[in-house]
């Protein structure tokens, strides 16, 4: 078994990648990154390891931060809360977990399972569930494959420990987990219902940690060569270029432990005399574009909507979006899972109570 040692600079790398591929969720990587610089600092080091050495009865560690990305600001982020919740998992389970691996590999909770790695001395997976970020709990590929929502355990440092243990489905376990990660001030250090090893081979988007890095290292690589960032994200992401413009306005609130809202950017270059407006649920979630008349969907979930500094390709969370920043959209394929029809009902439009039918950037 192969397990590649991640460097300091992949790391870095990824909370680029993972920032990008978050579609404006997922929590700025900014914080955990600081924390793996100081972890590193004192001597620790994470292990990656492909999802295809896992035995099928390896018990694996998902991870991520649940709550408002808006919050995720103001609480600062502790490598100890993340680890602290797969101890919780373990304790109630009563075995301990040969790997971590991340829920969503965008933005911070992309970097969730270094932090837990690091403390437990466990590898990382080279795989999440969702390929981006999504913010609701069945919005994942193993709640579209069936698998066992249960059990959930949730941590915050003030000492609060709760796990759902059992509830009908995913659905289900949004409500429930949801509520009490209001209660934890809508942000929480969780561990989700653990996977064995045939799950994760069979459902998990596989080496989407390395694709981050990728992207990321694309992204620094263009940087230091004064070249244009978004056309290298445009090439090994196989992305596409929606618009280009400055945002013009941003109507943001946090309720029910998520944030909700709009953003709007007015056309520049070729884009100028049009509009588009974005809507978002922590993450992007559709894109209306205007020429003078009315507004059109152009983009939508589960294409993944990636709003980015037209200057140096970082991505823009809705949490840190604002008024005169120069940017541009650009579309990213999705998971095949999700293109799929019962993926579709977990995370196409109407998933998120927009009337649209799916339609993809990428179709011809």
């Amino acid at each position: 078994m192969d397990l590649e040692p991640i460097t300091l600079d992949d790391i870095e790398c990824l909370a680029v990648g993972a920032w990008i591929l978050g579609t404006g969720g997922g929590g700025s990587p900014y914080l955990g990154l600081l924390n793996m610089r100081r972890l590193y600092a004192e001597g620790h080091e994470v292990r990656l390891m492909s999802p295809f050495d896992l035995a099928d009865d390896d018990r694996v560690a998902v991870v991520s931060n649940m709550g408002a990305p808006l919050v995720g600001q103001e609480r600062l982020a502790d490598s100890r809360n993340i680890a602290r919740a797969v101890e919780i998992q373990e304790d109630y389970l009563g075995r301990k977990f040969r790997a971590v691996m991340s829920l969503e590999i965008g933005g911070g909770n992309g970097i969730q399972p270094l932090m837990a790695a690091a403390h437990l001395g466990l590898p990382v997976v080279d795989a999440d569930t969702m390929g981006r970020a999504y913010p609701e709990a069945q919005m994942t590929s193993v709640a579209v494959g069936g698998l066992m929502p249960y059990p959930c355990a949730l941590y915050d440092p003030r000492g609060i420990e709760a796990v759902v243990t059992k509830v009908p489905d995913w659905k289900w376990m949004e409500r429930a987990s949801r509520k009490i990660c209001v209660e934890m001030g809508s942000i929480a250090s969780t561990c989700k219902a653990p996977r064995t090893g045939a799950e994760v081979k069979a459902w998990a988007i596989h080496f989407t940690v390395s694709k981050a890095i990728r992207i990321g290292r694309r992204v620094r690589e263009a940087q230091r060569r004064h070249a244009d960032p978004i056309a290298a994200i445009l090439d090994e992401a196989q992305g596409r270029q929606l618009f280009r413009g400055k945002v013009v306005d941003v109507a943001r609130r946090t309720t029910e432990g998520f944030l909700r809202g709009r953003a709007t950017i007015e056309g520049l270059d070729e884009d100028r005399g049009s509009r588009l407006e974005i809507a978002f649920q922590n993450e992007w979630v559709v894109a209306w574009k205007a020429d003078g008349g009315d507004m059109a969907p152009i983009a939508m979930s589960p294409d993944l909507i990636c709003v980015l500094d037209t200057v140096t390709g970082h991505a823009a969370g809705t949490e840190t979006i604002r008024y005169g920043m120069r940017v541009t959209v650009v579309a990213l394929p999705a998971p095949p899972v999700f293109l799929t029809p019962k993926g579709l009902d977990h995370v196409g439009p109407r998933a998120f109570g927009y009337d649209l039918d799916f339609k993809s950037v990428f179709e011809p």
